[in-house]
């Protein structure tokens, strides 16, 4: 059976236990490693450190070694991210499931013109970001062709908020069969 490749930050073939263990030093120095400092840590010559060092390519194997500890660590990064996105999902799930009971619960005649306005903006920012649209953002824009309620005459927001109300209302009935 074929001996598994040894990686660049592994003990290499030749390379003694001692020498091994002043490049594990400089290896694990991070940014700030250099042979000069390995050879006060181990109080070793300068001299032999370098020659170490050229002989077995350390600049170049810790190199690999910082690429590898990158490649892992965005590997975690992205697994922690799926993970909180399923955790987050599973609430998500549980609290729409209680508003979903509540919503139904409601007689949309006790509700107040604001509330049923609000309760129009949060489904249909719901709505558009189930179906992948960018969130509108803080703007209070609702109606046909993005109507902005404060450029609305009083009258015409009446008016709107009647439409919604009845609109709210039909969607609730229709939710209910």
């Amino acid at each position: 059976m074929a001996e598994s490749p040894v990686e660049p930050w592994e003990r290499q073939s030749g390379e003694s236990p001692q020498a091994f263990e002043a490049f594990a030093a400089y290896r694990d120095l991070g940014a700030a490693r250099s042979v000069a400092k390995v050879a006060g840590e181990l109080g070793k010559s300068r001299t032999l450190l370098f020659r170490w060092s050229r002989q077995y390519a350390w600049v170049m194997r810790a190199a690999a070694y910082d690429r590898e500890q990158d490649r892992v660590f965005l590997a975690e990064q992205r697994q922690a991210r799926r993970d909180v996105a399923r955790r987050h999902a599973k609430i998500a799930q549980a609290v729409l499931g209680k508003a979903v009971a509540r919503l139904q619960a409601l007689d949309p005649r006790e509700l107040s013109v604001s509330e049923l306005l609000r309760y129009f903006q949060v489904a249909a920012e719901i709505e558009r970001r189930a179906i992948g649209e960018e969130p509108s953002g803080a703007e209070t824009s609702v109606g046909e062709q993005g109507t902005h309620v404060a450029a609305l005459t009083d009258e015409e927001r009446w008016a709107r908020m009647d439409q919604l109300r009845r609109e709210l209302e039909r969607r609730l009935s229709e939710g209910m069969r």
